[in-house]
């Protein structure tokens, strides 16, 4: 509103609009779909993205089979390349598991009791990886450049109860490969995620202020600090560091499903207003069967909000 008062006369006003959406609005042409979501193959999936006209793919794990985009072999990664170039997809974010496993020297918190045998085997496979952490961003960093896409994503090691005492640490972690990244010309988004240590809007900030690289930015999933008793919108999204929220995702829980609604076109707008210039990804996020279904009836809705 402040913007729309430097014009005096209505049809200023009426011009100011134009102007302020043109720039940032969220279409069609900002939407963006995780292919494993959508459908039960490669093919269903972008079979399913040119039913709706849609122009942008996230790639996570490959449709039917299970295994991560991120890490497969070069040959088959640049066949894949060619398969998306050929149906006129682009590739709007790349979805990794890095950094979703407990740090070393760290409890996590559990759901379960585990046996002292189990507790074992789980601090081999978290020291493994740790210690493969470097490899795992070289790999993504080399999937980032043949797939054509900037982002990819990282997490903040499995939730322990007082998350504050090892953002820090989870901090070093998170510059070393920054570092790293911004010398590869890629960006590194860190998800919010319920069982890791950054799972609130209020915890995406302070690790923001703890990584204060250019290559580390914010992938927001509202839905995701439900469970952590945040209300992700409008309260939670005013936390947010806005300028590096750089990728946008969405679930068919809060858009077709419920019970716990989100208002998106209220989110789509705020975001326009904040000059947002990412995209916004459907993760349909369904197991009961129904996740194809779901996909339609969350790309009906979201034609209506693009539209109204």
């Amino acid at each position: 509103m402040l913007r729309r008062s430097f014009f005096p006369s209505a049809l200023g006003t009426a011009l100011a609009a134009p102007i302020l959406w043109g720039r940032h609005r969220i279409d069609l042409s900002r939407i963006s779909l995780l292919t494993d979501e959508v459908g039960k193959s490669p093919a269903e999936s972008i079979a399913f993205a040119k039913q709706y006209g849609i122009q942008w793919v996230e790639l996570r794990g490959i449709p039917g089979k299970g295994t991560t985009y991120a890490f497969l072999p070069e040959p088959e990664l640049r066949d894949f390349a060619r398969t998306l170039k050929d149906a006129d997809l682009r590739v709007s974010f790349l979805n990794t598991p890095m950094l979703k496993f407990g740090l070393p020297g760290t409890e996590p918190r559990r759901r379960r009791p585990e046996t002292a045998e189990e507790k074992t085997k789980r601090q081999d496979r978290e020291k493994k990886s740790f210690d493969d952490r470097l490899a795992a961003l070289d790999k993504a960093i080399l999937a980032a450049h043949i797939l054509g896409v900037k982002g990819i994503r990282v997490f903040a090691f499995s939730r322990v109860e007082e998350p504050e005492t090892v953002l820090p640490k989870v901090a070093e972690v998170l510059t070393e490969m920054a570092k790293v990244a911004e010398k590869q010309g890629v960006q590194l988004l860190i998800e919010n995620e319920a069982s890791c240590n950054v799972g609130t809007s209020a915890e995406l900030r302070r690790i923001c202020e703890l990584v204060p690289s250019k290559s580390f930015g914010v992938n927001w999933d509202p839905v995701n600090a439900m469970s952590l008793k945040e209300t992700p919108w409008p309260d939670g999204y005013k936390l947010l560091p806005h300028k590096r929220v750089h990728n946008v995702q969405m679930k068919a829980r809060a858009l077709v499903i419920g019970p716990e609604f989100l208002d998106w076109k209220a989110i789509y707008n705020q975001l326009d207003s904040d000059g947002y210039a990412g995209k916004v990804g459907l993760e349909t996020h369904v197991f009961d069967g129904t996740l194809i279904e779901k996909a339609h009836l969350s790309m009906k809705k979201i034609q209506e909000l693009v539209k109204a």
